[in-house]
């Protein structure tokens, strides 16, 4: 399953991360390979295999029509056969990715423990906000193995707080064992609660995933939390939203989010080229269904750049007249637009 998860931990750290490889060359016969690995590695895995042959009669279609025989830019033929692959299955987390530099299958892990603690596992700010309001900024769900320390820390140092802001805007997914765990803390010990469910094609079976019993640090349970949201968020971001949406215990503020529920992981199919494989897909025990396609609605739609300080305002509202001040400040400033 950890092979599954690989490149939504890697695409959320890819969101804060460097700018993009150099370009390379490539001739037909990598086009060639490119497409057939593309076709075999969709057709065995993808999540719905229907839609998968869908895929592979419109790639072979275009390579029919010699529509990617001027294409000599590793970049640009990643880029256009990902989008050929999603005018058929609207899947934004299925793509091809392309490395100047030859790769095996999946990160080393020691690289992946380093990338992941250089990027604070995720946890990007803490704060404490005027009026007793606590504020973490979450950029990304990361190996739940790995960020425990750091998720224990962050949420110690919020417990005192009278309301939570958690900002997921720039949050690109991960590891839905992360989301269980930073779920866990919004929770008493003896609660554990139904969060979701994922169903893998490969192995026909659903994986449960519920609230811890035990998490490390202290928790958070029964005060007013708000979730921040914008059309980049995505993947394990919206999953989390999207649970604790449908549990009734947060409230979404901001855009909605980016529409991706079906979590998989890299195949390669060059030693350049790698596929994202969607694999599975996301069944909420309270919808039955899930966001893919459609993104999760907030609660309080406003524009990403207003989300904070709207979720400041209502949790200050809250707990008039003693923030009376700081309720008039922020709506004066909501009103001028700032």
């Amino acid at each position: 399953m950890r092979i599954l998860l690989h490149l939504t931990i890697a695409a959320a750290l890819l969101a804060q991360g460097p700018p993009p490889p150099p370009d390379i060359a490539i001739d037909a016969a990598t086009r060639n390979q490119v497409i057939d690995g593309a076709c075999r590695v969709l057709v065995d895995g993808y999540v719905f295999l229907d839609v998968a042959k869908k895929m592979e009669q419109h790639v072979r279609d275009r390579q029919q029509k010699k529509a990617y025989d001027s294409i000599s830019s590793a970049r640009q033929f990643a880029e256009t056969l990902t989008a050929d692959l999603r005018e058929v299955s609207r899947d934004k987390h299925l793509r091809v990715i392309y490395s100047p530099v030859a790769t095996q299958q999946g990160p080393v892990p020691e690289q992946e423990r380093l990338s992941q603690m250089r990027n604070n596992y995720g946890f990007e700010k803490v704060e404490r906000l005027a009026g007793n309001i606590g504020y973490l900024d979450l950029r990304g769900f990361l190996r739940a193995d790995l960020m425990g320390d750091t998720a224990a820390a962050a949420m110690s140092f919020l417990t005192n707080t009278d309301a939570l802001i958690i900002d997921l805007r720039k949050n690109g997914g991960g590891d839905p064992a992360a989301v269980a765990l930073l779920s866990s803390y919004l929770y008493g010990p003896g609660e554990i609660v139904h969060l979701n469910d994922l169903y893998w094609r490969a192995s026909n079976e659903t994986q449960k995933w519920f609230t811890l019993a035990n998490v490390p640090g202290k928790r958070y349970p029964k005060k007013d939390v708000y979730i921040l949201t914008s059309h980049f968020t995505f993947s394990a971001a919206e999953e989390f939203t999207y649970n604790l949406k449908n549990l009734k215990r947060a409230t979404i503020v901001g855009e909605t989010t980016g529409g991706g529920a079906h979590p998989g992981g890299t195949r390669r199919v060059h030693a350049n080229f790698m596929v994202n494989v969607p694999s599975g897909r996301a069944i909420n025990p309270i919808s039955k269904t899930n966001w893919e396609g459609t993104g999760v609605e907030p609660d309080v739609k406003v524009a990403e750049a207003r989300a904070l300080k709207t979720a400041h305002l209502m949790a200050l509202e809250k707990r008039l007249p003693a923030t009376a001040p700081l309720v008039e400040e922020l709506k004066k400033e909501l009103a001028a637009g700032n």
